[in-house]
């Protein structure tokens, strides 16, 4: 009922999933990186990483994906799903080429991102460019994922540093979270880009003899935290505590108005 009022109130009554671009309806190639996450709530952070990617790759678009299932967190997020893709479309409002993708929404299987990337793919037209993105936290959690060492070989990854693991010694850091079967070629090339983001490009390598690039975006410092943000907003009486401006006013507003993450 949330999201239906959501979409009504924005003059958004499709719901359907997205599409990776308004190009892949002409068959065009294009550049797309899939951003899935629980946003719970989608904050400044998660908008400074696509930001980042979609400047330093040149991405035609960045599908921000809500996950309905995750299979690393049982305990499931706090935040309805359909909560959570009403507040994810109200952050990304009017950012060129940020869109809704719901290809993780809920089903009768945990919501597997090598599946879903691999779907993705294959919908895009030839000569497209398909990236995965997620922050360093996420990155490090990675040999835990569901065929993992797979994941680079069907989207090359896209790592953005965060507060809690700002990647100073990139290769070390990025090596250590590899699942097995994978190696980090040593090495640490700088890429050029007309941004000015700094991006720094490795090659990772399987023992079938797969090469594939690492990307990371190392210089992304957003000391944000989604659950720091759902501590401050349950120690607030009306829902909008101070610190929750690290959340879109859009979203904040969201969150007040149907009393999200009270206790």
């Amino acid at each position: 009922m949330l999201l239906a009022r959501y979409d009504e109130a924005m003059n958004q009554p499709d719901k359907a999933e997205a599409a990776p671009g308004a190009a892949s309806h002409r068959n065009i190639a294009s550049r797309v990186a899939f951003f899935g996450g629980s946003f719970d709530p989608p904050h400044n952070g998660h908008l400074a990483v696509a930001r980042a990617a979609r400047a330093a790759f040149a991405l035609d678009t960045v599908l921000f994906a809500p996950v309905g299932m995750q299979p690393l967190k049982p305990e499931g997020p706090s935040a309805s799903f359909e909560d959570r893709v009403a507040m994810t479309r109200l952050a990304i409002a009017g950012e060129p080429g940020f869109q809704i993708s719901l290809a993780d929404a809920p089903n009768a299987t945990p919501n597997y991102t090598i599946d879903t990337l691999a779907r993705l793919r294959d919908s895009l037209p030839p000569g497209s460019a398909l990236f995965c993105l997620m922050g360093a936290d996420s990155f490090f959690t990675l040999r835990r994922w569901h065929r993992a060492a797979e994941l680079p070989f069907v989207a090359p990854l896209i790592v953005a540093s965060r507060p809690a693991h700002p990647m100073q010694d990139l290769a070390t850091d990025l090596a250590a979270a590899l699942p097995a079967g994978l190696a980090l070629e040593s090495g640490d090339e700088e890429s050029e880009n007309a941004s000015g983001i700094e991006v720094r490009k490795f090659v990772l390598t399987n023992q079938a003899g797969g090469r594939a690039p690492l990307y990371a975006l190392p210089g992304l410092h957003e000391e944000i935290s989604a659950s720091e943000i759902r501590a401050q907003l349950q120690a607030s009486a009306d829902g909008l505590a101070a610190g929750c401006e690290l959340v879109p006013t859009a979203v904040r507003a969201y969150i007040a108005q149907c009393g999200l993450y009270r206790r």
